[in-house]
């Protein structure tokens, strides 16, 4: 499908994605967010002359300014879109509204490891139940890559696949299953083997992991755009929270969400062909990438973990479009149960993510790939930047620096400097409150805001445990720590105290002690941080309380946070009972 190109540039005209104008705009914004907040913090710095500590504390905030204004100008651009196009995901992704190409063949790969089958499994069955209900049957293939090694798993898991096989219906989709006998290279190694070995007969394959969720027709939906652009190498759909019961996964995806609704619509717009990839709900097109996204060690002879990202540089570098269609409905995932497992994913993403050091100036790569390579890497390594600010603040402090300091500026650099980072999630709560037919499907705008404050109340306590988790992190990969690529725990589960402690007594420690020498040295000091050093200190009863059923039970009795699709399964389910309830008054009196 050819561009249509006119005279003038028109931004926002869906038929115009020349990317320089798209991206020169960006820029403008980073910058239009960057130079404020630094002139801010130079005049917080610079009254009294500068020192040492005052220098340390402006280059490591001057290190954060990157992502702060990524974040706003991401945010800005995904809000306007949002609430002046009708169909937003089609505006920034106009392959879905194109004319088809020819029938494709699709296999429908899911990559297990050590999985619970019975979690896995019942999604697959609505998926293709979807998919043959649509006439759909001939084009899909459903395949299972398993990577597990251990004997009792692979035969349960042989049993459950057998078994799901033989339910499904004669004439529907057919299920195949293959396991490697290694795991060289993890998932992507898997994925490039099936690639290599068992997908010749497909055009197209649909990436899923072992707690991906997707209807037949957000399926479809990806399947018609690669079809109608044969240049299209890979779709990547936004990805959204499973309904969870428990409180950590339903307050963490609650403002991940809105968050990532406002960003990936923002940063579709201005990044077009050159889209991200996050390795699962997504649709590749198999002969490009299995030319192009093949991933050669590392210099150390070690895999590329953080795989997904790499290969849709190297599609972009090798001239293929790939992109990102901001679309919730139908594309789901399981998070994380509790603090523990959110905590050691972070870890995993950022030993993988730290691997692009050694990609990053490899030739061949688009200007566009290098970017998105450090930007995945500065999303770590703002961490140390940010706690690195508070111990320089306190030495400045006690070293008798900081006296001229005015708090009112202060307060304010802090005040905007968080609602930048939050930016994406609060303009994706902004686009639910001025939009009442988007803000139904959470049950209106009262639900959305009460859901809203819970979650800004739950970052806020959780997210500095998670920057000072990813500082020890990195400084353990600094010291040359080696952590594998372990298969997650994704069952619900409450947190003794004993584990928690045992987790975040580093944590706590910090915390109290950054809060007695702040309350040593300036009461108004410690007043600005505590917000922000309130989440340390109560992290082990924030981590206990946060996988509790007694919480988790009254998020969800008074619907805080309850996503679309938890309330239409709530509303079904009520819709059901009335008819039900006749029958059992019956048999009662027979």
């Amino acid at each position: 499908m050819p561009r249509v190109h006119n005279g003038a540039v028109n931004l926002f005209d869906p038929a115009d994605e020349r990317p320089i104008p798209r991206r020169a705009l960006f820029l403008l914004l980073c910058l239009a967010v960057a130079l404020p907040l630094a002139g801010l913090l130079w005049h917080v710095l610079s009254p009294g002359g500068w020192t040492g500590w005052e220098v340390a504390i402006a280059a490591l905030y001057l290190g954060t300014l990157p992502w702060t204004a990524i974040c706003v100008a991401n945010a800005l651009i995904g809000l306007l879109i949002l609430l002046a196009r009708p169909d937003p995901p089609a505006f920034v992704v106009p392959q879905v509204a194109w004319p088809p190409g020819p029938p494709l063949r699709t296999a429908i790969a899911v990559c297990i490891r050590n999985e619970a089958m019975e979690a896995v499994l019942p999604p697959l069955a609505r998926l293709l139940d979807g998919l043959e209900a649509a006439g759909e049957a001939g084009r899909f293939t459903l395949w299972f890559l398993s990577d597990t090694r251990d004997p009792l798993h692979a035969a349960a898991e042989d049993a459950a696949i057998a078994g799901f096989a033989v339910a499904r219906p004669p004439g529907g989709i057919p299920v195949r299953h293959r396991r490697r006998a290694d795991n060289a290279g993890f998932k992507a190694g898997n994925v490039m083997d099936f690639l290599d070995h068992h997908a010749e007969d497909h055009d197209l394959a649909l990436m899923l992991d072992a707690d991906s969720e997707m209807s037949a027709s957000a399926v479809l939906r990806l399947v018609h755009a690669m079809r109608a652009d044969p240049c299209l190498a890979l779709l990547q759909q936004l990805i959204v929270g499973r309904p969870a019961p428990r409180a950590f996964p339903r307050l963490f995806q609650f403002g991940m969400r809105a968050g990532m609704r406002a960003w990936a619509t923002g940063q579709g717009w201005w990044q077009l062909d050159d889209g991200p990839y996050w390795g699962h709900n997504a649709v590749l097109r198999i002969a490009p990438f299995r030319d192009h996204a093949r991933l050669a060690p590392l210099p150390d002879g070690s895999a590329i973990l953080s795989h997904d990202q790499v290969e849709a540089v190297r599609l972009h570098a090798a001239g293929w479009r790939v992109r990102c269609l901001p679309a919730e409905e139908g594309s789901l995932e399981g998070n994380p149960p509790a603090l523990p497992e959110f905590l050691a994913r972070d870890v995993r993403w950022g030993a993988g993510n730290m691997q692009y050091r050694h990609l990053i100036l490899r030739p061949g790569l688009r200007p566009m790939g290098r970017w998105q390579m450090a930007q995945a890497m500065l999303l770590f390594l703002c961490a140390p930047l940010w706690w690195g600010m508070l111990p320089a603040g306190i030495g400045n402090a006690l070293t008798g620096g900081g006296a001229a300091t005015p708090m009112g500026p202060l307060a304010a650099l802090v005040l905007t400097t968080w609602l930048g980072n939050a930016a994406p999630k609060l303009c994706g709560f902004a686009e639910l409150l001025a939009r009442p037919d988007r803000a139904a499907p959470y049950g209106g705008r009262a639900a959305v805001l009460r859901g809203a404050a819970a979650e800004i109340l739950f970052s806020l306590l959780t997210e500095p445990v998670s920057l000072i988790n990813k500082s020890l992190a990195l400084g353990r990969l600094a010291l040359g720590a080696r952590d594998g690529w372990a298969p997650q725990n994704r069952a619900e589960r409450g947190v003794a105290w004993a584990d928690a402690a045992r987790l975040l007594l580093p944590h706590t420690l910090f915390g109290l002690a950054a809060t007695a020498a702040l309350a040593a040295v300036s009461a108004p000091a410690l007043l600005l941080a505590a917000p922000f050093l309130a989440g340390p200190v109560l992290a082990i009863p924030l981590c206990v309380l946060t996988a509790s059923p007694g919480l988790s039970a009254w998020l969800v009795r008074h619907r805080i946070a309850a996503t679309p699709e938890e309330l239409a399964a709530a509303s079904s389910t009520e819709a059901m009972a009335p008819a039900a309830r006749p029958v059992q008054d019956a048999a009662s009196h027979g």
